[in-house]
């Protein structure tokens, strides 16, 4: 019945009421991975889209990760440690997934942090950082240490688990680097819904928020956005389109992609920081400061801290404390220095404008606006060079540059997971890297000779759209072979680029068994070798399967139709004409489907349900509802017509030749892949990297409650040494029982500064609880002492508040009586008890010294007021049940004509 319903109000209706079923699903979360700091963002049920808040109670968190030989430290807790110990806290190391350790990437990642040893793994020939002989971990491994931290950061903000998140990538990633993402959410144990491009992230943020600003007219909006370590600037176009499914809606297409991969805020940062370093070792000519590891991290968080407040002042003064064998440091820093030392990287600033408006095939009168994003476009030099570049009036400011692409991650989280329904908005990224399948084959020649052709097909050409499914036919193939995936031209890529971007072979494909699968199907003809690619939402390429394709003609024999066929066939418009009425009286469902008949209507309207059939578009639906006069001349008119056409149709089935019917078959071919460019990891290696974090999480959280339990012991110590030379508690205990608790708080104190720092869990926990079992009795009397002022006023408002009502109700005169003599009987004597209770335990509890255990306790104070409370209730509910009564119509009582002087009226009753 529950499906009947679900069909019959409709799709729309139906998918409300799932959503509202699943409702208390998990939460779902986004990643915004950049290179200096990441944000983090959930949409949970009941909750929109809403940034996550770290330990700090901040919005973005740095990307650091500081590796102790027994702990871990992440954020601002890592930023710290990377001054005091800069070989043990870890940061920018995305630029690394994907690489080989002979990569440019890699070198420029050494000058940069040459604190830190980069080995090779002798396998992958990819990089591994090596802090000591037993701490090594590859950059896949530290960035999973990072996404668990953020999901730890997003459960404790959801208040619940999260296991579904999307994570931006850079939309220069290739495909090397985006399976090595993959690999590390995989470590974290999270499911990745899809690596979105951190572009396409913030065009959808911008389309999402502007919904009603877009229509059928085109817009293009250019989005520069430069960060900490690269600069990217997007074509997207705005428009409405119309669908299959949703009708018209908003739709956003990447159209153009420029990029530099080394542009940005931190390269910046390290030109301030060298001439911060001139200036100090010319100040102190016998020192040099490069020598220093700690020195040159604070220099570089100074020349951090210089970038940001040059870009509101014209100067400003440098200054550390300290910053080489106690030397302080200062000197003064204008705008147009900073500007100076970076002139050739303001040169680059309209480079990835020029490439996008290329690849894009645009010009700049096509753009409509052209909006910073990133904390880099905060310097006003870019801006300057940029606003000239684009030759427009103005630049747009009117998004949030820092949590853009966290917001648009997000939604596009809520719009794929199953928990939430959100507005469609569709998305249409593009891959900018081509991709092609390059295969050799023998080839005859004019004189009969052979020779090997080199062939080229192009599966995915640059700005293709994706996600999007390929097939390649190979149709001169009658035996094993291969044939290589490869990246397709990349002249636009300037020759640094070039090098970074790694090997330009993806993958060699061997396919085994087609000789023998044309063996077996001799009598076919092929129709070809077809490979399956598919290039999903994260833009990463596979190959989902290889199949040899055969065909035959088969002679064309009747079918005959099969009992069951024509029983459902006969029954099927009965079942489909009740489940068209059964809204009006489920009760007719009942009655008209019986026996074997519920079975087959529940198969049908469940396989309705899941085939979304529309059960009113079913022919035979119109002739069972029609009146019987209209059906029995409907009737007569098919037969004429009928009759009329079946010579008609005889003459036309014999001239029309038949057609051979064709059978299709198709092999399944086995494929061995061989990498290319960086080999990916084996099984026994993720399980190795996955055991590994583990343990460290587990370490970590066996040391956060060794620290708890310690802080826990120590601030009970304190507290307690602290409240012995209170009043109300030296008022409750003797000058022995004191000293007694102050030696044994003594004791735990020097045991915590003696053994302490090599105690257990478990025995911090023991202290504590012996401490807890000594001072019980003296915590209970001060507590109890607390309670009695609050608890005996209580007691003494009800007892007067029940006196006045017993008063009252026993004056009332005995024909407007609503209360028995047993009940008000029985209020009197609730009233009684409760009064000698109190005095005879007062008076015993005065009798008592105050260092004993007291006889009044407030958990009896409160059960005496529930109990006298709950008889009051139940006579006042019986009032005003009896007031709002309907009169008796059979029992007329004549109004009286005086009051008597005692009597008063039943809103009197309640004191209240």
């Amino acid at each position: 019945h529950f499906l009947t319903f679900l069909f019959l109000m409709g799709k729309s209706t139906a998918s409300h009421i799932y959503s509202f079923c699943i409702a208390d699903a998990l939460a779902v979360m986004s990643v915004d991975l950049g290179s200096e700091s990441m944000k983090i963002a959930i949409v949970k049920p009941g909750v929109p889209m809403e940034i996550v808040l770290n330990k700090e109670s901040q919005r973005k968190t740095p990307v650091t990760v500081a590796l102790k030989e027994n702990e871990r430290l992440f954020g601002d807790s890592a930023m710290g440690m990377s001054i005091k110990n800069p070989k043990i806290a870890l940061r920018y190391f995305q630029d690394l997934l994907g690489k080989h350790i002979d990569n440019p990437q890699v070198t420029l990642y050494r000058w940069r942090f040459p604190q830190h040893e980069l080995v090779k793994d002798e396998r992958r020939q990819t990089v591994i950082f090596k802090l000591s002989h037993e701490m090594q971990y590859s950059p896949e491994e530290i960035l999973a240490m990072v996404l668990n931290y953020s999901r730890g950061l997003a459960e404790e903000f959801a208040e619940q688990p999260v296991k579904d998140a999307v994570i931006t990538v850079p939309v220069y990633f290739n495909q090397a680097e985006r399976r090595a993402v993959l690999h590390a959410a995989q470590m974290a144990d999270l499911k990745v819904l899809q690596l979105i491009n951190d572009n396409t992230a913030v065009a959808l943020n911008y389309g999402v928020f502007r919904r009603k600003d877009i229509n059928a007219t085109v817009q293009n909006i250019m989005f520069y956005d430069m960060g900490a370590g690269n600069t990217v600037c997007t074509i997207v176009t705005y428009q409405t389109v119309k669908t299959k499914d949703s009708g018209t809606q908003p739709q956003l297409q990447i159209r153009g992609v420029g990029f530099d991969r080394t542009l940005g805020g931190l390269e910046m940062e390290y030109r301030l920081r060298d001439y911060l370093v001139k200036l100090f070792n010319k100040q102190q000519p016998s020192k040099d400061v490069r020598q220093n590891l700690r020195a040159m991290a604070k220099l570089l968080k100074e020349a951090n801290r210089l970038k940001t407040i040059l870009s509101a002042n014209a100067d400003h003064v440098a200054q550390i404390e300290g910053l080489l064998d106690d030397v302080d440091f200062k000197a003064k820093v204008s705008r147009q220095e900073f500007e100076d030392l970076c002139s050739d990287l303001f040169q680059r600033v309209p480079g990835p404008v020029l490439q996008a408006l290329s690849s894009a095939e645009m010009n700049l009168d096509e753009i409509d606006q052209v909006i910073l994003v990133g904390g880099a476009t905060r310097v006003p030099k870019v801006q300057e060079v940029l606003l000239k570049a684009v030759d427009k009036d103005e630049l747009g400011k009117n998004i949030n540059a820092d949590e853009a692409a966290a917001m648009g991650a997000v939604y596009q989280a809520a719009a794929l997971s199953k928990a939430f329904k959100v507005k469609p908005f569709i998305v249409r990224d593009a891959a900018i890297f081509p991709i092609q399948v390059e295969f050799t084959r023998e080839v005859e020649e004019e004189d009969k000779s052979k020779s090997l052709k080199h062939n080229k097909r192009i599966l995915f050409q640059r700005m293709a759209p994706y996600p999007q499914r390929k097939v390649i036919t190979f149709n001169r193939y009658t035996d094993d072979f291969e044939f290589c995936v490869n990246y397709g031209d990349l002249a636009f890529l300037s020759q640094d680029d070039l090098q970074a971007f790694g090997s330009l072979n993806l993958t060699t494909v061997k396919l085994r068994g087609v000789g023998d699968s044309f063996r077996k199907h001799l009598d076919y003809e092929s129709k070809g070798i077809k490979a399956h690619f598919n290039m999903d939402e994260s833009g990463v390429l596979s190959l989902d399967r290889v199949e040899s394709v055969f065909e035959t003609v088969v002679e064309d024999k009747p079918e005959e139709e099969s009992t069951l066929t024509s029983k459902y066939t006969v029954l099927l418009p009965k079942y489909i004409w009740v489940a068209r009425n059964c809204y009006r009286n489920i009760g007719f469902l009942k009655s008209t489907l019986s026996g074997s008949c519920v079975p087959l209507f529940k198969i049908f309207v469940a396989s309705v349900m899941v085939l979304q059939i529309d059960l009113f578009i079913y022919p035979g639906v119109a002739s069972l509802t029609q009146d019987p006069k209209e059906k029995e001349e409907s009737g007569k008119e098919e037969e004429m017509s009928k009759s009329r056409g079946d010579s008609t149709d005889t003459k036309m089935e014999e001239k029309k030749p038949k057609v051979p019917k064709k059978q299709k078959l198709v092999d399944e071919i086995s494929v061995e892949l061989d990498v290319r460019d960086v080999l990916d990891l084996l099984e026994e290696e993720l399980k190795s990297s996955v055991k590994k974090l583990q343990d460290l999480t587990v370490r970590d959280l066996e040391k956060q409650e060794r620290e708890k339990s310690a802080n826990s012991l120590e601030a009970f110590i304190f507290e307690t040494q602290d409240k012995l030379y209170q009043e109300e508690y030296q008022f409750v205990s003797t000058e022995e029982q004191r000293e007694e608790i102050s030696r044994k708080l003594s004791e735990a104190s020097n045991w915590m500064e003696e053994e302490g720092y090599r105690a257990t869990t478990k025995e911090l926990k023991e202290k504590l609880s012996e401490l807890k079992k000594l001072c019980r009795s003296l915590f209970f009397r001060v507590e109890e002492r607390r309670k009695w002022p609050d608890r005996l006023n209580a007691l003494e408002n009800l007892l007067n508040h029940s006196t006045i009502f017993l008063k009252g109700a026993r004056m009332i005169p005995e024909a407007d009586q609503i209360f028995t003599e047993v009940e008000l009987s029985t209020l009197e004597k609730a009233i009684s008890e409760t009064v000698t209770w109190k005095n005879e335990t007062l008076a015993e509890q005065n009798k008592l010294p105050p260092t004993e255990k007291p006889t009044l306790l407030s958990k009896d104070i409160e059960l005496k007021i529930a109990a006298l409370d709950r008889e009051v209730q139940y006579l006042l509910n019986k009032a005003k049940f009896n007031a709002t009564a309907p009169p008796d119509s059979e029992k007329v009582i004549p109004p009286k004509e005086e009051k008597g002087e005692g009597e008063l009226p039943l809103a009197a009753l309640d004191p209240c």
